[in-house]
């Protein structure tokens, strides 16, 4: 009799369709799906129910959004024979597990999530203007999360408070229920936060990010716009690698070399324009290749709709089964009340 092939674990991991995708997204979070795409079943969110938290006024553009998460999904390697891509208001369960899960979860519980708070500020809100949906949208990102009863998700830094947060609901719906949900774990890459080129938080809002779709001539343009040692005036002064944007950039992008880089630095034998011109090489051997099947990709518009489609139906499958259970164990599958449906 053969031995059952072991089931594998999953992933479930996602972006919000505002925008294309950054050098930042990949070291922090995409790098991580591509290599374990093979050891996984990964599911990836297009999650365009969050755009309307901060981009209530900019819904028309969410449907070209989408088509470039996908074209940058699948210019870095994802693939769609491994990993199943779907759109967030297209899985109705999704709604009523977040109806479910937001019974679990108290206000101040809310309000002290870091994450919503520093989205709140960066996106200017006042107190009394803070949705409902702005404020609960933790609650529907664990839905997400468990809808398809992930084990592992792959984040950036600043995800890490929404993934605790989802993994207190699971604990808590397994005890008052029965065990549903496992609880997930989350996966930070190489470089959790890499720095935009202004030193704040890399964000297409802040207009500091070089995109993965960027020509050369403009990723040359804000490599050599990006701020760096502030004390270092002249070329020959000996710098601070560790307090300079460039050198992160350098450690994520320049494996090879990054070492010697700061020793140049340090010794001022490297200037801040030698330094960036350097990294500006390295940037746009990393993303050539990322262009190249871009390209290709774009010449099949219909690849898009193949790949969401059928990433659709296979989500909906998975969802159905996770809200059958639920309904079971929260006995609101009133199997002896009413016919089937």
């Amino acid at each position: 009799m053969k031995e059952e092939k072991k089931k594998k674990k999953r992933i479930l991991t996602g972006d919000r369709p505002t925008g294309p995708l950054h050098i930042g997204h990949y070291v922090g979070s995409l790098a991580n799906r591509v290599k374990l795409q093979d050891e996984y079943d990964s599911f990836i969110i297009i999650a365009d129910y969050q755009v309307l938290t901060d981009h209530l006024y900019d819904t028309k553009e969410v449907a070209q959004n989408i088509r470039e998460l996908v074209l940058d999904y699948l210019s870095i390697g994802l693939d769609p024979k491994k990993s199943t891509f779907f759109i967030q208001s297209k899985i109705p369960e999704i709604a009523e597990l977040t109806m479910y899960f937001s019974m679990l979860v108290t206000i101040p519980r809310l309000k002290r999530n870091p994450t919503v708070k520093e989205e709140i500020e960066l996106a200017k809100i006042s107190k009394k203007e803070i949705t409902y949906g702005f404020l609960g949208y933790p609650v529907s990102q664990a839905a997400d999360i468990l809808v398809v009863r992930a084990d592992l998700i792959p984040v950036g830094e600043d995800q890490l408070a929404h993934v605790e947060q989802t993994r207190e609901i699971a604990k808590k719906f397994n005890r008052i229920f029965g065990k549903v949900f496992p609880v997930p774990k989350a996966l930070l890459g190489d470089f959790p936060r890499l720095p935009g080129i202004d030193g704040e938080k890399m964000s297409k809002s802040r207009d500091n990010a070089i995109y993965l779709k960027d020509s050369a001539e403009e990723v040359v343009r804000k490599v050599n716009r990006a701020i760096t040692d502030p004390d270092r005036i002249h070329p020959k002064d000996k710098g601070h690698p560790d307090i300079c944007n460039i050198y992160q950039y350098h450690k994520a992008f320049n494996v090879l070399e990054f070492s010697d880089v700061a020793k140049q630095c340090k010794a001022g034998k490297i200037g801040c324009v030698a330094c960036k011109k350097r990294l500006a090489e390295k940037l746009n051997d990393f993303l050539d290749p990322i262009r190249e099947r871009r390209k290709e990709f774009e010449s099949k518009p219909k690849i898009i709709k193949e790949v969401l489609n059928s990433g659709i139906k296979k989500t909906r499958e998975e969802t159905e089964e996770t809200l059958r259970l639920v309904r079971e164990v929260v006995h609101f599958d009133y199997k002896d009340l009413l016919s089937k449906f």
